[in-house]
């Protein structure tokens, strides 16, 4: 994980920054199922994060803590493609210059 001032990973960017690496946990979804299910994404689309344990969590229907950060994210913030979520990201820090 990427650490410093400006790369460091907390609660208040996550929605804004790659996310393959991190560990989650479905705190809740629409789908009973899916609720609990933990592991570490090694993938990611707009819609999905694909797990190391093969699974597939959607975005859109579940809310996810980030343990790593202590950090619960709403998936419904994060559909976008990752690049673009990054990219949102760069034109903010430009923006407040």
């Amino acid at each position: 994980m990427i650490k410093g001032k400006e790369y460091e990973i907390n609660e208040t960017n996550i929605n804004n920054h790659e996310m393959i690496g991190l560990l989650i946990k479905v705190i809740k979804s629409s789908d009973p199922k899916k609720t609990n299910i933990t592991g570490k994404i090694i993938d990611e689309t707009k819609n999905t994060f694909i797990l190391d344990n093969k699974k597939i969590i959607p975005k859109k229907e579940c809310v996810f803590e980030f343990s790593e950060i202590k950090a619960v994210v709403d998936g419904k913030n994060i559909i976008k493609k990752p690049e673009d979520r990054i990219r949102w990201k760069k034109w903010l820090k430009k923006k407040k210059k």
